[in-house]
């Protein structure tokens, strides 16, 4: 069983709860579920979860809410923990660099403060 956790920035900040409490009720619920998902099945469908091609070692976490695609970004800190670091709704085929080097930016110093 997975369990996920948000980054957290040095002034205490969760950027990922910052995003589910802009969205609607409903919508929330929906990435919630999902996030449920992750965290207790063993496989869990790539519809929801997948790897990241071209990035060392993300994941995206992948939430649809009627017409609206929703992504939430993240790295593993050991096998069972996962790290989620940046979220934003999709709205194009490709997702933008930015918010892979935002979530980039945030692993680099989640396990730099970890080590200290």
């Amino acid at each position: 069983m997975r369990k996920i956790l948000f980054y957290e920035t040095i002034s205490g900040r969760k950027p990922i709860e910052d995003f589910l409490d802009q969205l609607p009720a409903k919508t929330a619920q929906k990435v919630t579920w999902v996030l449920k998902l992750i965290e207790d099945l063993e496989r869990v469908p790539s519809k929801y979860f997948k790897k990241m091609v071209n990035t060392p070692d993300l994941w995206e976490v992948r939430a649809t809410s009627g017409s609206n695609i929703f992504r939430l970004i993240g790295f593993f800190d050991d096998p069972d923990l996962l790290i989620l670091a940046h979220a934003f709704q999709k709205k194009t085929q490709k997702t933008p660099k930015r918010a892979i080097k935002i979530a980039e930016e945030r692993k680099k110093d989640y396990f730099r403060r970890k080590k200290k």
